[in-house]
């Protein structure tokens, strides 16, 4: 297929720069036609069965923005990407060509990243000390480039899940976003099991499919833990509903039968395209996500790639929110 077959129009009015309060979003019900098919986040227990199991990605988004000064004082831009030693981050650095191998950044407190190698788009740093105790003070959120802010204090609980507990990630599991802690507890409350996994978002959520045909995309890797408790409850499960699409990828990586996920840890880099046999998810909890981007293609293998851009074009009439801090979609699994 041609990346282009997942183009659409958006108006720039329609990406979301603000998060609305958890549980409020719109939710477009994609299996409903009339009125019913647009309802809000903190109604999804009616769309929810006795029997299902929710799964939840607890991934927690690290301060992995810092900014610091080059060698001739102007300001430069540390984006941390992955730990790849007790000293050294893969990252991403700006401006680009004030980050040649040897150059030092200094950050507050006496701290300082030294550029040692550049791969294609990434820099290999290596820090004074270990930097990870001041990435709280030092860091901020790293919001998506689609956001045209700064991040605010705000950001560091917002750009969060409630149930945010594994510290790795540099994007949030933005369909998690919309869950307050009692819509957790309705949920169960319906006979809704709920199991966690995780699966540390990378930089590559964001990366552009430049390729003219899919099938030349390569996804970057992402690290993922499914425990034994949450491998047996979709074993067990009626139905497994995923919250967003890196419960997708985590689950669909993993699976080794119908509903039957291998526990342990590891990495994907699993992209999934129309054509795909899915055999563990049922239905999908999902942000609206960018054109051309290999969400929308996973949603689109999902779902039916028709169904999908038919659907967008009717969130887009009726004013919806789009992105990370935007409204949301459910949809079952199109067999």
């Amino acid at each position: 297929m041609l990346t282009s077959d997942f183009d659409y129009d958006l108006p720039a009015g329609s990406i979301a720069q603000e998060p609305a309060p958890r549980g409020e979003s719109r939710l477009l019900v994609l299996d409903r036609t009339g009125p019913e098919r647009h309802s809000r986040v903190r109604d999804l227990p009616r769309w929810l069965r006795p029997g299902d199991l929710l799964v939840l990605n607890d991934t927690r988004v690290i301060p992995a923005r810092l900014f610091g000064r080059g060698a001739g004082g102007g300001q430069m831009e540390i984006l941390l990407v992955e730990r790849t030693g007790d000293l050294e981050w893969d990252a991403l650095v700006k401006p680009g060509k004030r980050a040649r191998p040897g150059a030092r950044i200094e950050l507050e407190d006496g701290i300082s990243a030294e550029v040692i190698e550049k791969r294609e788009d990434r820099y290999r740093l290596r820090f004074s000390e270990p930097v990870e105790p001041h990435l709280e003070r030092l860091g901020h959120i790293p919001l998506p480039p689609y956001i045209h802010r700064p991040d605010t204090p705000e950001d560091r609980e917002r750009y969060q899940t409630v149930y945010a507990r594994a510290p790795g990630a540099v994007a949030a599991p933005t369909a998690g976003l919309h869950f307050t802690a009692d819509l957790l507890r309705e949920i169960e409350e319906a006979g809704v099991g709920i199991a966690r996994v995780t699966l540390h978002v990378g930089i590559g959520t964001f990366k552009p499919v430049s390729a003219e045909r899919i099938e030349e995309h390569r996804m970057e890797r992402e690290r993922y833990e499914i425990g034994e408790e949450a491998a047996e409850a979709i074993r067990r499960a009626e139905r497994v509903v995923a919250v967003g699409t890196t419960v997708v990828r985590t689950l669909e990586s993993a699976a080794i039968g119908k509903r039957e996920v291998r526990a342990g840890s590891g990495s994907t880099g699993l992209f999934i395209t129309p054509g795909f046999q899915f055999q563990v998810v049922d239905a999908l909890l999902t942000n609206f996500h960018l054109p051309r981007s290999t969400l929308l293609m996973l949603v689109s293998a999902f779902a039916g790639r028709e169904r999908v851009l038919d659907a967008y074009a009717e969130a887009v009439r009726e004013g919806y929110r789009f992105y990370s801090y935007g409204d949301a979609m459910f949809a079952e699994r199109r067999t």
